[in-house]
């Protein structure tokens, strides 16, 4: 009988492309993700935000600037239910 490690996240579901926002110490980053929603009465089209935190593996160790794609995953924590699977462009801090 073989042993299931419990512990390993599995990335399933939904797919997104944001910009990271925050880092935190503790494996978090925080992104931005922009959606377009549609208005019914003017058939326009208005950008939107939402700020998703998501799980910063140590292997990925994505930094603010990057922009990254996010998969949805199993609730990590209370507000984390995200994970960051690849980092799509880097961003160099020029100070």
């Amino acid at each position: 009988m073989k042993k299931i490690n419990k512990n390993k996240i599995i990335p399933r579901g939904r797919i997104l492309i944001g910009n990271v926002i925050k880092k935190d110490i503790s494996k978090t980053a925080t992104v931005q993700v922009e959606h377009l929603h549609l208005i019914k009465k003017y058939e326009r089209h208005e950008k939107r935000r939402s700020k998703i935190r998501v799980h910063n593996p140590e292997n990925m160790n994505a930094q603010i600037g990057d922009i990254v794609k996010i998969q949805e995953t199993r609730p990590i924590s209370k507000t984390k239910h995200f994970i960051i699977t690849e980092i799509i462009k880097n961003e160099i801090n020029k100070r």
